[in-house]
């Protein structure tokens, strides 16, 4: 199993939404995302910058990369591109994390 960290910004004053709507994720959102590997899926906020702080692990033979394709994961970039930094097709601006310490 592969960990990645990646990170993605919030527009001001869109935290608590940005909540809401993780609270009440879509079911065949979470199922598509087991579904192409992801595993143990977490985002934190730092609330003074906005800045959302992904981590998760996804299995050998992931199909992570043909999630932009599903009409799921895209109807969910649409519902969300309100609340973030996105890139012009509504999927979020990410910007990969370079580990550099673990603790097992």
């Amino acid at each position: 199993m592969e960990q990645i960290a990646f990170k993605m910004q919030l527009k001001p004053g869109n935290a608590a939404e940005y909540q809401r709507r993780h609270d009440t994720i879509w079911p065949e959102l979470a199922a598509l995302l087991h579904e192409s590997g992801v595993r143990d899926y977490s985002i934190f906020l730092d609330e003074a910058t906005g800045a959302l702080f992904a981590v998760l692990r996804r299995m050998d033979g992931h199909a992570m990369e043909s999630l932009p394709q599903h009409p799921v994961m895209r109807r969910w970039w649409n519902y969300m591109a309100d609340l973030m930094d996105t890139q012009s097709d509504a999927s979020p601006v990410v910007v990969p994390l370079a580990p550099v310490f673990h603790l097992a």
